[in-house]
């Protein structure tokens, strides 16, 4: 499946959506005013004897145009503010669906284990490892993925779904949320559930209305009663319009998310290369009593922000999701109708025996190894890194998986990665002054241990630390940023690979706490010449003998007639600027990039783990998968 094409087809469907969402407001706007028009001047016309010129003046221009404002105004406020609220992070959405998050040092097997599958795929991906929600209520099968970009996505999961399905089944039902974090779906879901809590709200206002008559009145006279028999229609009349409202909300949700939930299925089989894992995890749902329900209040707004419907539908006319049976036989042609019937397992443990292992089996594999780096998991990578021949792999595996499950843990980590073996007392120094207890002695043992560390095996690491390092307040927060530049700063130069790890945590935790995320505002590669002309020419110089023919072949990758810069302007600054200008290209131009980048990497006959580490990184910073070999070579 090729990403980066579905990424620009959800910016297709974000048009389709503006379209559809303003025809709905006019028709909104239209209904409204007609009945706001009837009601006042039905109210007038009683006292007016020329009742029915009182009515059709309300229908003037101006009037029209007063009613239109004030509805615009309010639908614009609405969508802007919800808007705003969920553009906050896939945590916030999460926490509003009823989740928690799941404690990187949980006790709970189902936990773990729906953590370790998580962290699997999110290093197949080459893409942080989101932090997982858990909706304890739920007892349906379902889950979700939530966020504005990969670097604040979440995964929530339902204590239904962890307990029905088996390991595979599992991995298959998150490699389909993965699937909807990396197709850009998720911004268009947020801006999706923005946009219809705009239509729908002057049915609320209608509800809250027809609320207000149900309070006691005590003392009645007849301008009383015709102001609250006023107020009943104003509400009813509203209430039914609203009704309308969430006709074209479900329409709107219908057009947009049925055809990318085939997407996402088959992109899952990608991921996991299991076919039968979504599949089956389909036919449990469908031999499961509370089928994929959710109950909590704001289930319906955000559905289609699930892996299945939240709600029964009468007519498949407003469904979010293609029926059970229609996804099945896309996966599995030979199907023979039955769905799988499994024994209600409340403990949750059933299934679970001798899968423990395998878990911490897998887990050792995913930290020891760069994964796989293609996210078209069924043809070759754009690389070959050779196997580590460290012995100590497993065990640094092991100790990777436990600090990395809580922050203390994870900070040191990452620091350790930047330990300098030879002169280490500056950090030292560094790290006395930020006075956070126990860190320095767990930063000068997990240093040593690590020094040496193959670069392969380095970004795996980082992205295992991300969700417990997202645990952290924003005091704490910026107090490790300011740490962490002290201690790449202490030996007084900053080394490439240095400027990576420093630009991962920067870009996947700062929205989390400080900045939004960049906007999307470079339609042509030409108008980001200067910044690809840096990114090339710094790759080039990093791991080529013929710096400039090197270059040139980046370039001519990219149909860009673009000059090699001096050396002194290949300095990490300026590269890092570089990227950061990359990172607000259109998706399609990102991949064009990364395959320019391929190019200058394997000029001399092959691509070294130091050149493909640094590809990944800039791949990670830019929120771009990395291409397989047939889509780097435009296969």
């Amino acid at each position: 499946m090729d990403f980066f094409r579905e990424q620009e087809l959800a910016r297709r469907n974000s048009r389709l959506l503006t379209a559809l969402f303003l025809l709905a407001v006019l028709m909104l706007l239209i209904l409204t005013n007609a009945f706001l028009a009837l009601v006042f001047g039905a109210a007038d016309a009683f006292e007016d004897s020329n009742g029915l010129a009182t009515v059709t003046g309300l229908f003037d221009a101006r009037v029209f145009g007063g009613f239109s404002l004030v509805i615009l105004v309010t639908i614009a406020a609405v969508v802007l503010y919800n808007w705003m609220r969920f553009s906050q992070g896939g945590r916030v959405v999460a926490e509003a669906l009823g989740g928690r998050p799941a404690l990187p040092s949980t006790e709970d097997p189902l936990e773990s284990r729906a953590q370790n599958i998580v962290q699997e795929i999110a290093l197949a991906a080459n893409m942080p490892v989101p932090p997982l929600f858990i909706l304890d209520e739920e007892r349906g099968i379902n889950a979700f993925a939530a966020g504005v970009s990969p670097g604040d996505a979440v995964i929530a999961i339902t204590r239904g779904a962890m307990v029905q399905l088996t390991r595979d089944e599992l991995q298959g039902v998150i490699g389909h949320e993965f699937s909807h974090i990396l197709n850009g779906d998720m911004r268009l879901s947020i801006r999706l559930a923005a946009m219809l809590r705009g239509i729908t709200f002057i049915g609320d206002i209608g509800t809250g209305l027809l609320r207000s008559m149900r309070r006691p009145r005590y003392r009645t006279s007849s301008k009383r009663n015709d102001a609250q028999a006023l107020v009943l229609t104003a509400g009813l009349g509203l209430y039914g319009i609203g009704l309308l409202g969430g006709l074209m909300a479900g329409l709107i949700k219908s057009a947009i998310s049925k055809q990318k939930e085939y997407l996402a299925d088959a992109a899952s089989v990608q991921f996991t290369r299991n076919p039968d894992g979504i599949g089956d995890a389909l036919k449990v749902i469908g031999g499961h009593t509370p089928g994929t329900l959710i109950h909590t209040a704001r289930a319906e707004e955000m559905s289609h922000l699930f892996f299945a419907q939240v709600k029964h539908r009468l007519w498949t006319l407003f469904a979010t999701h293609p029926t059970l049976a229609q996804r099945i036989e896309r996966l599995d042609p030979d199907w023979d109708g039955r769905f799988i019937e499994r024994k209600l397992d409340h403990q949750g443990l059933d299934h679970l025996a001798g899968e423990r292992g395998i878990d911490q089996a897998r887990r050792a594999l995913m930290a020891a190894a760069p994964a796989a780096l293609a996210i078209d998991l069924d043809t070759p990578p754009i690389a070959e890194v050779p196997a580590s021949t460290d012995d100590r792999v497993p065990d640094l595996a092991a100790v990777a998986i436990e600090d990395a499950r809580e922050p203390l843990g994870a900070m040191s980590l990452i620091l350790a990665l930047l330990w300098h073996g030879d002169a280490p007392e500056k950090q030292l120094a560094a790290l006395q002054s930020a006075k956070i207890m126990g860190l320095e002695s767990m930063v000068a043992r997990r240093g040593a241990e690590l020094y040496d560390l193959s670069p392969e095996l380095r970004l795996p690491l980082i992205e295992l630390c991300l969700p417990a390092l997202k645990m952290l307040s924003e005091p704490q927060y910026r107090a490790f940023k300011t740490l962490l530049l002290n201690f790449i700063r202490a030996d007084g130069r900053i080394e490439l690979e240095e400027w990576c790890l420093y630009q991962l945590v920067r870009h996947y935790l700062d929205p989390q706490f400080t900045r939004p995320n960049p906007r999307t505002v470079y339609r042509r590669l030409r108008e980001v010449s200067d910044a690809l002309a840096v990114a090339l020419g710094t790759l080039a110089l990093l791991g080529q003998d013929d710096t400039q023919a090197a270059f040139e072949r980046g370039a001519e990758a990219l149909e860009l007639d673009l000059d090699l810069p001096d050396t002194d302007q290949l300095g990490v600054r300026e590269f890092g600027r570089a990227i950061d200008k990359l990172a607000a290209c259109f998706p399609l131009l990102k991949v064009n990039i990364l395959k320019s980048l391929v190019k200058v990497a394997e000029y001399d006959g092959h691509i070294t783990s130091r050149e493909l580490t640094l590809i990944k990184a800039i791949a990670a910073v830019i929120d771009c998968p990395i291409p397989s070999r047939a889509q780097a070579h435009g296969d």
